[in-house]
């Protein structure tokens, strides 16, 4: 007989399954059977095998179930790796000066990764425009910075919706500091909702800014690159469910897997020219503007940490140093990537039975009596 178990232990879920061998209750059941029968009449005798079948056989097979599941000890599930196995460093990855005399051009520049990987590229000499609707937010970001790394950023306004704003706000960076060297898609939105509630606005609201606007940058710049011959590295920051998917953020699943296929397709197709075409996919990396409309609560944090076998979220000032090193002349046979920086999130929610890491040595041991224990296929 086969019976999934399901295991409540810290208001999770873990669902093992057992084979129970319950040959014992069951011959019993059968052999009371005979010596009633052979005492009764043919009537009484079906009589009483329908009862034994329907009613007592279940009974002895659910009790000797639940005796043996109630054994397996109750104690709490055992802690995660601990993340200071793990610790984040901090400072600039490459070495100064790797961007000198370079121009990097990073969209939605002014909060989150954005101003991450904008001020790492600064400290490591580019030259960088930042572009965004908000323009306020873009020249408080940019002086900062400057002031910070002692290199001047640039901000200009743009809104990645609409072609003809893309449009303008490359003709200013060209009057600034020429076409870039480096070119970072960035600029995102977001937020939670059932999809039978989504809206066409609330979709287009999304897909206009991820995909749309990502085309229409990718798009502008790479024809301008192309026709002045010169070359380029860009770089989309994407997720890790832009591959596998994921309910409540369709938009935002749906536009980052277009913007994967449009790098992806462009890396094939404009490598002759000089360009080249990488994807970063973060898992939970704790930013303002994200959190409040992804966890507005909070009440998803530890949820997102127990998934994470490092046992932390990521920070900002991590994507930044990946990008960098992407975006350098240490990465020109990196072309159509797409790497996975999570922690190891995807791949601890993808197996089956990796919930199996939160099982007690205790437990364990009593998994493995009963496995033995069990006799045939």
């Amino acid at each position: 007989m086969h019976l999934c178990h399901t295991y409540w232990s810290n208001n999770n879920i873990y669902p093992y399954f057992f084979r129970l061998t319950l040959t014992c209750q069951t011959s019993h059941a059968h052999r009371f059977i005979s010596i009633l029968a052979a005492k009764k009449s043919c009537f009484l005798k079906k009589l009483i095998n329908v009862f034994i079948q329907l009613l007592f056989i279940p009974f002895i097979e659910y009790f000797a179930w639940f005796h043996r599941s109630s054994a397996l000890p109750q104690s709490g599930a055992p802690p995660l790796p601990q993340s200071s196995f793990f610790p984040s460093v901090d400072g600039v990855m490459l070495p100064p000066g790797t961007f000198t005399n370079r121009v990097a051009f990073i969209t939605g520049g002014g909060t989150g990764l954005g101003r991450a990987m904008t001020t790492t590229l600064s400290h490591l000499g580019a030259q960088c425009i930042i572009a965004s609707r908000k323009v306020d937010v873009l020249q408080q970001t940019a002086e900062e910075i400057s002031k910070a790394t002692g290199n001047k950023v640039h901000a200009v306004q743009c809104d990645v919706r609409d072609p003809q704003a893309v449009s303008q706000c490359v003709n200013q960076m060209e009057e600034m500091a020429g076409l870039p060297d480096i070119v970072i898609n960035n600029a995102a939105g977001n937020f939670v909702c059932p999809s039978e509630r989504l809206s066409p606005n609330g979709w287009k609201s999304i897909t206009d800014i991820v995909l749309n606007g990502t085309a229409f940058v990718t798009l502008e710049l790479g024809k301008r690159l192309i026709q002045k011959q010169k070359g380029a590295a860009f770089l989309a920051i994407t997720t890790i469910y832009a591959e596998s998917g994921s309910g409540f953020v369709v938009p935002s699943a749906s536009a980052k897997a277009g913007v994967e296929a449009l790098y992806k397709s462009l890396a094939a197709e404009w490598g002759r020219y000089g360009l080249r075409f990488n994807i970063i996919q973060p898992g939970p990396i704790r930013t303002k503007g994200a959190f409040s409309r992804l966890d507005p609560t909070g009440a998803f944090e530890k949820g997102m940490i127990s998934r994470i076998p490092v046992g932390r979220l990521g920070k900002p000032e991590e994507i930044a140093n990946l990008a960098a090193y992407m975006s350098s002349d240490y990465a020109t046979w990196m072309s159509g990537a797409v790497i996975r920086f999570d922690g190891g999130e995807y791949v601890s929610m993808a197996g089956e039975f990796n919930d199996l890491r939160r099982v007690t040595p205790e437990q364990w041991k009593m998994m493995e009596a009963m496995i033995r224990s069990t006799k045939g296929s």
